[in-house]
């Protein structure tokens, strides 16, 4: 990373930068502060925002923009990002969530490439902290919704919410460890991972 950054990137503390890539695992899965990470670093805003966006140009992150819809009162600004490599996240909830993230963003790129579709990968979150983990959208209108689990769990109350706002949008709970394969209200369906990984191909 050190001899990436000095050959295609202009930063001058190397160290800082090094840093702000160590933190980063620990906070995937939550919406990026970057005035936390400002604060943390004792470093301006704007050096932050530029570091970001560099180690995405070098494809150590990738960023999720949120899915903004007025009937939802979702938030609009804030970002979450996740790791090429995802077994740089230490945390086993965050690590999944961050390989589910990758096979989804892998399988929107295909679907430009091979289909020219106008896909994009995105997550929710509204004002009162209801969060869904992945949204596709296609021209910008949601196509599906995943949420990642490491074991079968109830539903997510956010999942099914986002449900009853935008219904027939397929919608799936997905678990790491879970055995559960079943249909609920509003035609959510819990599936284990690798079950549910197959229906992208």
């Amino acid at each position: 990373m050190r001899e990436e950054v000095a050959t295609l990137e202009k930063v001058l503390d190397l160290g800082q930068l090094e840093l702000l890539m160590l933190s980063l695992p620990d906070r995937v899965a939550s919406p990026l502060s970057l005035n936390s990470l400002r604060e943390d670093l004792q470093v301006a805003h704007k050096t932050v925002q530029r570091w970001i966006a560099a180690l995405e140009r070098l494809y150590a992150i990738f960023l999720l923009p949120p899915f903004g819809s007025p009937k939802l009162r979702a938030v609009k600004k804030e970002q979450k990002h996740y790791h090429w490599d995802w077994s740089l996240v230490p945390e086993p909830g965050p690590r999944f969530e961050n390989m589910v993230a990758s096979h989804l963003l892998k399988w929107v790129h295909f679907q430009r490439d091979s289909e020219g579709r106008d896909l994009e990968l995105r997550y929710f979150r509204d004002v009162t902290g209801r969060e869904v983990d992945f949204i596709v959208t296609e021209r910008r209108r949601p196509i599906l919704a995943v949420e990642a689990k490491l074991s079968d769990e109830p539903v997510a109350a956010a999942l099914q919410y986002f449900c009853t706002r935008h219904p027939g949008v397929p919608a799936f709970q997905v678990s790491l460890r879970g055995k559960r394969d079943a249909t609920h209200a509003l035609g959510i369906r819990s599936m284990p991972f690798a079950r549910w990984a197959k229906t992208l191909v």
